[in-house]
């Protein structure tokens, strides 16, 4: 299994243990390879597939294409029923185009224009596929939910070198492991291996279990386009983030 699918099985389990040695292991290979600025094995045709099948499923509503496209974390936690509901609600397609493949380290996000509404309107599809190329998350750019935004605001802050008001979105928990002097120090350490940070792109909720809720951050870095993970708990307060106390 990836190490971006470790993370994401994790963020589905129920013991909020599970997530730290999960987190510390991505981020040690996160670190180790960035050095030599390196990218996930899928290939931007692999990409572009990948997508142009998923748009193709979301336009015809065909639930059973878009479950068989998911990483295996996120269809053990959904149903082709679920994402039937889901489709039903989503904007009818018209006929879509890929704009733009990002490869990060072990995941690559898709931007796609999809037009809607019998041509009149074109909106912007986000897809984030994990290194097999199967689906970590999707959604329409210009929709946001609560736990999205908080996500948002946390890692603006961190990018804003705002520590303390960024410490404010953790859990009580998760506070007591980390200062604002640890956030700055592996941040920082984020910021130079990959290049700095040129743009916070969006939000995207991947997935959630009863107990917890991960969010995807799509950063613009000077060396990649990668996504960072922010898992929530049921109170909407953040429990991990995929930088560890191994990380610096």
């Amino acid at each position: 299994m990836k190490f971006t699918s470790c993370l994401l099985a994790a963020a589905l389990a129920t013991c909020t243990v599970e997530l730290i040695p999960a987190a510390s292991v991505r981020a040690d290979v996160r670190l180790a390879q960035a050095l030599d600025t390196p990218r996930t094995n899928l290939t931007p045709d692999e990409a572009r597939a990948t997508a142009s099948e998923l748009l193709k499923s979301i336009q015809t509503r065909n639930a059973q294409g878009v479950y068989r496209l998911l990483a295996s974390p996120l269809q053990s936690a959904t149903s082709t029923e679920a994402i039937s509901q889901r489709l039903q609600s989503a904007p009818l397609i018209e006929s879509f185009r890929v704009v733009a493949v990002n490869p990060g380290l072990d995941d690559t996000t898709v931007e796609t224009m999809a037009v809607t509404n019998s041509g009149t309107r074109e909106l912007p599809l986000l897809l984030v596929l994990d290194d097999d190329g199967k689906l970590l998350a999707w959604k329409w750019v210009d929709t946001m939910l609560p736990i999205e935004q908080t996500a948002l605001s946390f890692v603006k802050d961190l990018d804003a070198g705002r520590w303390v008001a960024a410490r404010y979105y953790l859990d009580l928990d998760f506070q007591k492991e980390i200062s604002p002097a640890d956030l700055k120090r592996k941040w920082s350490k984020l910021e130079r291996v990959l290049g700095g940070v040129k743009r916070i792109k969006s939000a995207v909720a991947a997935s959630s279990s009863d107990e917890q809720q991960l969010v995807l951050i799509t950063i613009e870095f000077g060396n990649m386009t990668d996504n960072l993970f922010v898992i929530f708990n049921r109170q909407g307060r953040i429990i991990n983030v995929d930088f560890s106390a191994d990380l610096v």
